[in-house]
């Protein structure tokens, strides 16, 4: 299964994607539900253990991988948190 963070750097460095059509949503606590969704031109860096992402100048928020519970791809689910496919919805 390939990893949230691979899934991502694959978003991000091949041109046949944009980056700017992936939309994470992960764990947040406080807020609705404890879930938010960041937009991909708000990350910043994805460093080996967290996102950067720009949370409002001057603050920069970090986002722990684990806490993805999925990732879209226009809107669709390009990977889930414990799903079963190799690689959903990305070719």
């Amino acid at each position: 299964m390939r990893t949230s963070r691979r899934l991502l750097l694959r978003f991000y460095h091949d041109p046949g994607y944009d980056f700017s059509r992936v939309g994470i949503e992960y764990i947040d606590r406080g807020a609705p539900g404890d879930r938010s969704i960041v937009p991909g031109e708000r990350i910043l860096a994805l460093d080996a253990q967290y996102l950067e992402v720009d949370a409002g100048t001057p603050r920069i928020t970090y986002i722990p991988y684990h806490r993805i519970l999925r990732i879209l791809y226009d809107g669709e689910i390009a990977w889930e948190r414990g799903g079963r496919s190799d690689d959903p919805g990305v070719g």
